[in-house]
């Protein structure tokens, strides 16, 4: 995310790694998998992320290739008709849907306790009168949004996010939808009320996020003035793990220009030592 920011606003970059405790990473994946990914396995592409600029003429023909769009055109009929997605998902969605299922139903309270972890540390900033950019990657954006619900009717919506980021989200899925924390609600009481901005980023190819705009998924909330609006924006990724392009990828996602630029736009809107622009 810093090296993202530094090719967009240094001054930002800098004054982020400057502030303690000035962005917060809620590290739930190891609770929920039980084991930790070693990093060596993709620090190399890593690397290779960061001194990239931007995505080249291959990585947008291959992110945007027929193959991907068949695929996504696929997906979309599985989520709309879910008795095909054990015929139709490769083993990649089969892993996300797998997790999708362990986080549903709760096994050993593990949903409700990486919830109550991003839940903690949001609480604590709203108590400290901080700004809140809250950030959530794929299955994060999907805890993120339970645990903003909980936050709104069995907390006393005692917090404001003013903006809530999604990127790679599935929560454009009907299939996710139907699982959410207040699907089953009417009204107002369907979606949280505590989130004041919402932007969405979804790389072109994310087969992750099928459905990228959740601004028509989520229009009642405009309706309802529960939030002041929801912007989705797609992005190009080119983030490659052995010469595989991955645009799902949080590695991606994070030192994305249009994220870097997200972020400090925020930023700088709430530093009073930076001039907004």
């Amino acid at each position: 995310m810093l090296a993202g920011l530094r090719r967009v606003d240094a001054a930002v970059a800098n004054a982020i790694e400057s502030t303690p405790g000035g962005f917060d990473i809620v590290s739930w994946t190891y609770d929920f998998y039980r084991t930790h990914r070693d990093i060596d396995l993709d620090r190399k592409a890593i690397e290779a992320v960061i001194l990239q600029a931007e995505a080249t003429a291959s990585d947008i023909s291959e992110a945007s290739a027929w193959s991907r769009r068949l695929t996504r055109w696929i997906y979309s009929l599985g989520d709309r008709l879910p008795f095909l997605i054990p015929h139709l998902a490769s083993e990649r969605m089969e892993v996300h849907l797998r997790d999708l299922m362990r986080y549903e139903r709760n096994k050993n309270d593990i949903a409700d306790h990486v919830r109550r972890m991003l839940k903690v540390p949001l609480l604590a900033a709203s108590g400290g009168q901080h700004p809140v950019l809250l950030i959530g990657h794929s299955m994060g954006s999907v805890i993120a949004y339970d645990s903003l619900w909980e936050l709104s009717y069995q907390h006393g919506n005692p917090i404001d996010i003013d903006l809530f980021l999604t990127m790679g989200s599935p929560l454009g899925q009907r299939f996710m939808q139907r699982k959410l924390k207040g699907h089953d609600g009417s009204g107002a009481d369907r979606y949280p009320r505590n989130i004041t901005r919402w932007k969405n980023l979804t790389a072109i190819g994310d087969l992750t996020a099928i459905n990228p705009y959740l601004a028509s998924d989520f229009e009642a909330m405009l309706e309802m003035g529960l939030v002041e609006s929801i912007e989705d924006e797609d992005v190009l990724n080119y983030f490659r793990l052995d010469g595989e392009l991955n645009v799902h990828a949080e590695y991606g996602y994070l030192a994305n220009k249009k994220t870097a630029h997200t972020i400090a736009k925020w930023w700088r809107g709430h530093d009073t030592g930076l001039a907004a622009s």
